[in-house]
């Protein structure tokens, strides 16, 4: 992918208004790396005053589809695993996500959510599978 692409996708990522309407916000993309991050917001919680599962498993899906994008061609998520360990109710969440493995039709991203001082609130898998024709 040429540096105009790849400023040309990294701006596409940036642009999701489905990211934006959820207060997310790509940090880093490189090849078969993305980082998104939530400062967590009142619009962010469930009623008990943590971050809601929902936006936790959309932030880890986002940083996995935004890893496995960066070989420039398009996917949809087929099916996602997050595993809930901990929670929070502010401060500033990141997911990282990783392509783990690239097929010709599906690609496997394993996605981690940290807080600010690293420990592990959620961790998962999501498989995507591409769309673009052959």
């Amino acid at each position: 992918m040429t540096q105009e692409e790849q400023q040309l996708k990294e701006l596409r990522l940036r642009e999701n208004a489905f990211t934006r309407h959820n207060f997310f916000e790509l940090e880093t993309v490189e090849r078969d790396r993305a980082v998104y991050r939530l400062d967590i917001r009142p619009e962010s919680k469930n009623p008990y005053g943590m971050v809601h599962g929902g936006a936790l498993y959309t932030l880890a899906d986002d940083a996995g589809g935004a890893a496995v994008h960066t070989d420039g061609r398009h996917y949809v998520t087929q099916h996602g695993d997050l595993h809930f360990l901990k929670n929070q109710p502010n401060g500033t969440i990141r997911a990282e996500g990783q392509v783990r493995r690239r097929g010709k039709a599906t690609c496997l991203a394993i996605v981690d959510i940290t807080n600010g001082a690293g420990e592990l609130l959620a961790t998962g898998q999501f498989t995507y599978f591409c769309i673009d024709q052959d």
